[in-house]
């Protein structure tokens, strides 16, 4: 069942009504408008990624209005006729949300140098194309959001949108409150700085112990390395919500679709303003 958490500021993960405050505009989302780069239009239309759609340009198999194309700063707009391969680009479609519970294992790409099955692999083939929100590496679990639109995808990758990535961890031994404050006031790490987390301890478990971790920006393999700068190494890591979704009771390997009024408003889609009730003039009391 599909569980939206309450704004970062009420940082709880009670379940709450999918009306919770946009996170950002709706001006932030790429909507259509003429004019648009080639490449953008064809991610959009859930083609391929901006940079596959540039790869399929440089290969000549993009024409529009009946000429080969060869570059992607071109700029279309819904009157050209486009095709790829032969088949005609249609319009894009609005954008939509998965909530998808990567198992260990699997990677976070569309394809693997060294032949690894992805997610990809894994997914339905009912599902139109999608792209990731972030990525979980090969070890790690949890929570994925899937997207088919490319403007989204940037949106909700970037700090400035707000969207807080909490995870279960578990690390081999135990670690003080003393350098868990390191962790909370920001660390350097081989010259990349981390911005503070929100880190938890919540219990030892024999040679383990667990804890919450809450981070902003999701850099590579930040949880991992910033812990083995502690002296301690994950052994196991769970995304268990991205921004108001949370993993809830989503099996491994599952993937469910978000209600599109939820997408609506998490994404400030829907700025429609609301009708004014008419206030009665008040009776007028007999004398």
């Amino acid at each position: 069942m599909l569980r939206v958490m309450p704004h970062p500021a009420c940082e709880h993960q009670s379940d709450i009504a999918p009306h919770v405050q946009p996170h950002y505009d709706a001006a932030m989302t790429d909507t259509p408008t003429p004019g648009d780069r080639i490449a953008k239009a064809l991610s959009r239309a859930g083609i391929a990624s901006r940079r596959d759609a540039e790869k399929m340009i440089a290969e000549g198999r993009v024409r529009v209005n009946g000429k080969v194309i060869d570059t992607p700063a071109m700029k279309v707009t819904s009157a050209d006729k486009i095709l790829v391969d032969g088949k005609p680009v249609g319009p894009p479609d609005p954008p939509r949300l998965w909530l998808y519970h990567k198992p260990t294992g699997v990677v976070t790409t569309d394809k693997d140098e060294k032949d690894r099955p992805t997610i990809y692999d894994a997914l339905p083939e009912t599902m139109p194309r999608v792209m990731s929100v972030g990525r979980l590496d090969l070890n790690s679990e949890g929570l994925l959001i899937l997207t088919n639109d490319g403007g989204v995808k940037r949106q909700l990758e970037l700090p400035s949108t707000g969207w807080l990535r909490r995870y279960r961890v578990r690390i081999n031994g135990s670690v003080s409150e003393a350098k868990l404050d390191i962790l909370r006031a920001g660390i350097t790490v081989e010259g990349v700085r981390y911005q503070p987390m929100d880190v938890t301890f919540d219990r030892q478990q024999g040679a383990n112990a667990w804890l919450t971790v809450a981070i902003r920006e999701g850099k590579n393999r930040e949880i991992r390395r910033t812990m083995q700068a502690l002296d301690v190494k994950v052994n196991r890591l769970i995304r268990i919500s991205y921004g108001p979704f949370q993993i809830g009771t989503l099996a491994a390997g599952e993937v469910e679709e978000v209600k599109q009024r939820v997408v609506r408003d998490q994404l400030g889609l829907d700025k429609r303003p609301k009708p004014q009730r008419k206030r009665r003039p008040p009776r007028k009391s007999a004398i």
